[in-house]
């Protein structure tokens, strides 16, 4: 892939973009190559912030009702407004960089110590033997799902937000 930013090749007043057949393998890592440093630039540049809902914030930079109604009669921010998007893009830019790096790692400890074992008279439908997996005496391998979850949970609300506030992505 070939991406040029700054001053782009023009060719009929587009941009010239070359995509390589080995970009499309894992679509979602290209990408997420590309969005990092542009919503990275963004967050670091921003001249202006669209509306957040309260909905996609933690409490701490949820809007009041009075404050609502500030911004809808008179279209006056309140003091968390840009504090709001900057939480956004934080969980946009942490989901994208997540497949950037091996995160699952983080939650799996000690070494595996397996083996397959034949299942004595069982077979599969084509006749086949059936095994089992056994833990050896050095198996010390524990993963910790719950944590796992909860980070995959935050990864999938950043792309979430991602694609609720896509037209909000502007400098």
């Amino acid at each position: 892939m070939l991406v040029k930013l700054g001053n782009p090749a023009r060719k009929n007043g587009a941009e010239t973009i070359r995509i390589d057949h080995y970009d499309t393998w894992n679509v979602d890592v290209t990408l997420a190559h590309i969005i990092v440093p542009l919503l990275e630039q963004l967050k670091e540049r921003k001249q202006g912030a669209p509306f957040v809902d309260s909905e996609d914030v933690p409490k701490f930079l949820q809007m009041t009702d009075e404050q609502l109604k500030t911004y809808e009669e008179e279209h006056e921010t309140d003091d968390n407004f840009f504090k709001r998007w900057d939480y956004v893009m934080d969980q946009m830019i942490f989901a994208f960089s997540s497949k950037l790096n091996d995160w699952e790692d983080d939650f799996a400890s000690g070494e595996n110590d397996v083996d397959f074992a034949e299942i004595p008279d069982r077979l599969d439908e084509n006749g086949d033997p059936l095994y089992t997996m056994v833990y050896g005496e050095n198996h010390t391998r524990e993963y910790d799902v719950e944590g796992r979850q909860k980070y995959q949970e935050r990864i999938t609300n950043g792309f979430r937000l991602f694609g609720k506030y896509y037209e909000g992505l502007w400098d």
